[in-house]
C-alpha cells in the first residue's frame, strides 16, 4: 500500500468552546473509523515560518497549511475517499492529497 498526505488548509476556528469539543469528538471518530489506514493522525501546526532566499524568514505561513494527516490506501482514488469523509471540510477548509514518494538515502 502506499502512503498519501492529506494537508488542512484554512478553515475556520470553531465560535464557541462546545463547537470545538464536538468538532473534535467527529474528528477523533473519523480517525479511529479508519482503523489501520491511519498512519499519522492530528498533526496540527502552529508558530510557522517561511524561509525563502528571496524574502529570507518570514513569520508566518505562505500557504494556510494548519495541519497533516498520514494515511495508507491502494490508490490515490481511495485516499480521495477517505479525504471526502474528513469533518475539517465542515470547517470551510481545504484538503490536498498526495502520494508520498519513499526515496532511498
Amino acid at each position: 500500500m502506499a502512503k498519501f498526505l492529506i494537508v488542512y488548509l484554512g478553515g475556520n476556528p470553531p465560535q464557541t468552546q462546545e463547537e470545538g469539543q464536538r468538532h473534535f469528538k467527529r474528528y477523533k471518530e473519523w480517525i479511529h473509523g479508519l482503523g489501520s489506514a491511519m498512519v499519522s493522525p492530528a498533526n496540527p501546526l502552529k508558530n510557522t515560518h517561511s524561509i525563502s532566499q528571496a524574502e529570507g524568514i518570514v513569520v508566518g505561513s505562505q500557504t494556510a497549511m494548519s495541519g497533516f494527516t498520514i494515511i495508507e490506501c491502494n490508490s490515490i482514488e481511495d485516499a480521495k475517499k477517505v479525504s471526502q469523509s474528513c469533518p475539517f471540510l465542515e470547517t470551510g477548509g481545504t484538503l490536498e492529497v498526495s502520494e508520498m514518494v519513499e526515496m532511498k538515502l
